[in-house]
């Protein structure tokens, strides 16, 4: 129990630098109002963590790399923030697109992260008959 804790811990401590890091650089030089950034790191996250399951890590590297680095990646308290923000500023039409993206597209990306490591797998036991029948 105590390793599944620092398993978390660690993988924390790294989504939340790297996701920092993301943000930073992707609104140095923006000025506007659309929450960008923090759509990019959760539609990324969704895929990637979609990807996991495809490839169906182990126990162990989803606790480090599933729950807690891409937990931290991926920031839905951010989000909801967020849209509280801009239905306060009465921003309507960020508000939709904002919702509308996050949801309609990170369930989608997560689909096709599960169906790229689901073909990349089956791909791979392809290549290991081929490599075995060529012998």
């Amino acid at each position: 129990m105590t390793i599944n804790l620092l398993l978390v811990a660690i993988g924390g401590f790294f989504g939340a630098t790297v996701r920092y890091s993301v943000t930073r650089s992707l609104t140095k030089n923006f000025t506007g109002r659309f929450p960008h950034a923090t759509l990019f790191v959760n539609l990324l996250g969704s895929y990637v963590f979609g990807a996991c399951i495809g490839f169906q890590i182990s126990t162990s590297v989803n606790l480090l790399f599933g729950v807690g680095f891409l937990g931290a990646f991926t920031t839905f308290s951010t989000l909801k923030l967020e849209l509280v923000k801009l239905k306060n500023e009465k921003n309507w039409v960020f508000f939709t697109n904002y919702f509308v993206l996050t949801y309609l597209f990170g369930i989608s990306l997560a689909f096709a992260g599960v169906m790229s490591a689901s073909l990349i797998m089956e791909l791979k036991t392809h290549l290991q008959y081929i490599a075995f029948m060529l012998k």
